[in-house]
């Protein structure tokens, strides 16, 4: 009799979907060593450990195929990739270590009343806090934020659609004296777009005005096919169905109501 574990409880264990072990099979990354005799997949220990390694290797943030290669090269080295990760891990906890040990010192200044001090004790205060700033930008990196901007002829009537079509959450929509509105906000998750209006000494148009579209948004939703449906469901223009991409990724493409391209995405482990 075959033993090994099929596909539907090796993903209840892993916390993986079922589509993603397949899709996994499909590109050649982890393949079932057996079936039964009805076709069932049938996974063992060596597919087991094998898909332990991908998924540490996921988490080391590595692309499917690079893992691929990763996982086939005889010359490549999981020790090694290990070893590299832990000395990431040791610059960020050293620096995360000297910056504890600054603010621990600023603190215990503070609560002796330091900070009330004028003239030279003041100065210093203010030296080490500039110093203790510089480390914080260093650790977290220099960039804070980032904003989508797209343009749009008629802002108001394409806000009103993304939020109704497309399922970003409403912002606000800023008007002039005469009522039009000249600045729009969505949220898409953890980012935002802000929708900014035609410029023509900027080079600023509207893909419908240009004619053209030049760049692409792509959102993270957690159901791919459900946003899809829903998609269709209110008229929007699908340019594909959702389908499993080589890049390790679910999605799907549309255009809103003037041409900006947009792609709904989810990981497919």
């Amino acid at each position: 009799m075959l033993t090994g574990r099929r596909v539907g409880e090796l993903a209840g264990a892993t916390g993986l979907t079922v589509r993603t072990l397949h899709y996994y099979e499909q590109i050649g990354l982890l393949a079932p060593s057996r079936r039964t005799s009805a076709g069932h997949r049938l996974y063992d220990d060596a597919d087991v450990a094998r898909l332990y390694r991908i998924c540490l290797l996921r988490r080391l943030g590595l692309p499917l195929a690079e893992i691929g290669r990763s996982l086939d090269d005889p010359a490549w080295s999981l020790h090694a990739a290990m070893v590299a990760h832990l000395g990431e891990l040791d610059r960020r906890l050293d620096a995360i270590g000297r910056l504890r040990t600054r603010l621990a010192g600023l603190v215990a200044s503070a609560g002796a009343g330091s900070a009330d001090r004028a003239g030279a004790d003041a100065g210093r205060l203010s030296d080490h806090l500039l110093t203790t700033l510089e480390e914080m930008i260093m650790l977290d990196t220099a960039v804070q934020r980032r904003i989508t901007l797209l343009v749009y002829a008629d802002i108001a009537t394409a806000h009103d659609w993304l939020v109704r079509v497309f399922g970003l959450a409403p912002g606000r929509v800023d008007r002039d004296a005469t009522g039009k509105a000249v600045h729009g906000e969505l949220h898409a998750g953890d980012g935002v777009i802000w929708m900014h209006q035609e410029h023509a000494d900027w080079g600023l148009g509207s893909p419908q005005t240009v004619g053209a579209s030049t760049a692409s948004v792509a959102v993270m939703v957690e159901d791919v096919d459900a946003h899809y449906r829903h998609v269709l469901s209110e008229g929007g223009l699908v340019l594909h169905e959702p389908v499993d991409q080589d890049y390790g990724y679910r999605e799907y493409s549309a255009r809103d109501l003037e041409g900006h391209l947009w792609s709904f995405m989810k990981p497919l482990d």
